[in-house]
């Protein structure tokens, strides 16, 4: 039984060792079953009993990915009021952006990749894939907020939207011209966006 189990929890890992390493080295990577089977060395039926489905495999990634890049969610620091704790989880989806040439870099490999011309199927799952785990992860965020009774129930999925679209809006603006305030006017849009879902 044991045995068994470690077996199991080795194959998995290794699947998403290797579906992780193949995202890192193309982004836009589709993570086909066959693909990914033969890269960690199993075959595809023990792949599809972990993952059923492309976009398990994906979530279940990209869910790893993110808690290595944000280890610790601040939305569970009840030390801190619930605005500021909302404000920190946001800055979390800003890190990787940076600032400057690196942001440019960003923003142009995202250009090549969806404006320049029609993306590819592997290209749009991937962007959705990864869309859908950063709404995924800001509907926790707010849920835990209506757990607390600082948010009013309600639908969480417009709320994450409007946040993610404000995170987006400062990930291309990191790119952009800018003045030394930056900092400053990209955190009080952070707190006029928390302040708003908050109030309702």
């Amino acid at each position: 039984m044991t045995e068994t189990t470690s077996a199991k929890t080795s194959s998995r890992d290794k699947i998403l060792i290797a579906a992780a390493a193949m995202l890192g080295e193309d982004p836009t990577a589709r993570l086909s079953v066959r693909a990914v089977a033969a890269r960690a060395g199993v075959s595809t039926g023990s792949l599809r009993h972990h993952f059923p489905t492309q976009h398990a495999l994906q979530d279940a990634v990209l869910a790893g990915i993110y808690e290595t890049v944000f280890p610790g969610d601040p939305i569970h620091d009840t030390a801190l009021p619930a605005r500021d704790r909302l404000v920190a989880c946001m800055r979390q989806l800003l890190a990787p952006a940076e600032t400057g040439e690196e942001a440019r870099k960003t923003w142009a490999t995202m250009y090549e990749t969806y404006f320049a011309r029609e993306p590819t199927e592997e290209a749009r799952q991937a962007y959705l894939g990864i869309e859908r785990q950063m709404r995924h992860r800001v509907e926790h965020w707010l849920s835990v907020l209506v757990d607390e009774g600082v948010l009013s129930r309600g639908d969480n999925a417009p709320r994450a939207r409007f946040l993610l679209t404000v995170v987006n809006g400062l990930t291309l603006e990191r790119a952009l011209p800018s003045t030394e305030a930056l900092l400053a006017s990209e955190t009080a849009t952070l707190f006029t966006a928390a302040d708003s879902v908050l109030r309702g």
